[in-house]
């Protein structure tokens, strides 16, 4: 009987910290400044630019699938182990 009161309380104690954040423009630290703008930029990147990733950081993956299966090429590398 004790376990159903604190399993309804557990979602509402989650709901409540979840809010709990604050929601503001993302500035740097006291003392600090953003990085210098780039070569070539007219205006200094905003700090949501500065947190995008790049392409490379990140890329999208290719899922090639067989649809008939295939020889497969010999690998050179694939040596037997040195025989020791």
């Amino acid at each position: 009987m004790r376990l159903l009161p604190a399993l309804l309380l557990v979602p509402g104690v989650c709901i409540a910290l979840a809010a709990c954040g604050q929601v503001q423009e993302l500035r740097p630290p006291p003392g600090r400044s953003l990085p210098p703008t780039p070569f070539g930029a007219t205006e200094p990147l905003t700090a949501e630019q500065l947190l995008a990733l790049p392409p490379q950081a990140a890329p999208e993956r290719s899922v090639e699938l067989r649809r008939r299966s295939e020889e497969r090429e010999d690998d050179p590398f694939d040596l037997p182990p040195p025989e020791g």
